[in-house]
C-alpha cells in the first residue's frame, strides 16, 4: 500500500513507517497565529519545507538531517529510485518526506497535532479556519474520493501550480469538515495517492 494513500481520508494513519517512536521536537518561534498553544512549540511546515529540511535538498542531504528511512522495508512507491515516501528515523511522529529522482519535493504531516504550518494551522482545524487564515489565496477543489465537505484547500506561491519553482501548502479535508493531512513544497503536493 502507498503509505500516502494512509494520509487521506482513511485515516488509517497507523502506517508501519510511523510507528517508531518520536523524537523529541526542537523549539520553534512563538505560534504565528497567536492561538495560544500548550506545550513545547515545534518546527512549523511551510511551501519551504519544516525544520532542517528544504525542500529541493537531495535525499543524502535529508538522511543528513533527520536520518535514515525509519522502516525501509515499507513500500513508499511503486518505484522507489523515482519516487519514495518515507519516515526519517528523527522526524517527529506523523512526518513523511516524498523524494523524487533525489531530490525533496514535499513533506506531509498526518496525525501529529503538534505540527503547525507558518500560519497556526494543524491536524483537526476546520476548514472554515484554514479559509479564514489564507482569505482569497485559498483555492479549494473537491476531494478526489469522498463528498463535501471533503475538499483540498491549496495555496501557492506562484499562478503556474506545475513549475518546478512553484511552491504551496495543501491541506486535505475530510467528511468532518477538518484538515486530515498537510502537504507543502512543490507540485508534487497536488498528488493524491502518494507518488502519483
Amino acid at each position: 500500500m502507498i503509505r500516502l494513500a494512509a494520509l487521506g481520508s482513511v485515516a488509517a494513519l497507523s502506517l508501519a513507517a510511523c510507528g517508531a517512536p518520536p523524537s523529541e521536537p526542537a523549539d520553534a518561534p512563538a505560534d504565528p497565529a497567536g492561538r495560544g498553544a500548550s506545550g513545547p512549540a515545534v518546527d512549523q511546515l511551510t511551501a519551504l519545507g519544516f525544520g532542517p529540511l528544504r525542500i529541493g535538498m537531495t535525499r543524502a542531504e535529508v538522511e543528513a538531517a533527520l536520518g535514515p528511512d525509519a522502516d525501509p522495508e515499507a513500500v513508499g512507491g511503486p518505484d522507489p529510485a523515482a519516487c519514495d515516501m518515507f519516515r526519517p528515523e528523527r522526524a517527529p511522529r506523523g512526518l513523511l518526506v516524498m523524494v523524487e529522482d533525489g531530490v525533496l519535493t514535499s513533506i506531509w504531516i498526518g496525525r501529529n497535532t503538534e505540527i503547525a504550518t507558518d500560519r497556526g494551522l494543524n491536524i483537526g482545524d476546520t476548514a472554515a479556519e484554514v479559509k479564514s487564515a489564507y482569505g482569497a489565496a485559498a483555492e479549494a477543489m473537491p476531494h478526489a474520493y469522498v463528498e463535501a465537505p471533503a475538499e483540498y484547500i491549496t495555496v501557492w506561491s506562484t499562478a503556474d501550480h506545475q513549475s518546478p519553482a512553484a511552491r504551496g501548502v495543501k491541506y486535505e479535508i475530510g467528511t468532518d469538515g477538518r484538515v486530515q493531512s498537510i502537504a507543502g513544497g512543490g507540485p508534487s503536493i497536488q498528488y493524491v495517492e502518494g507518488c502519483a
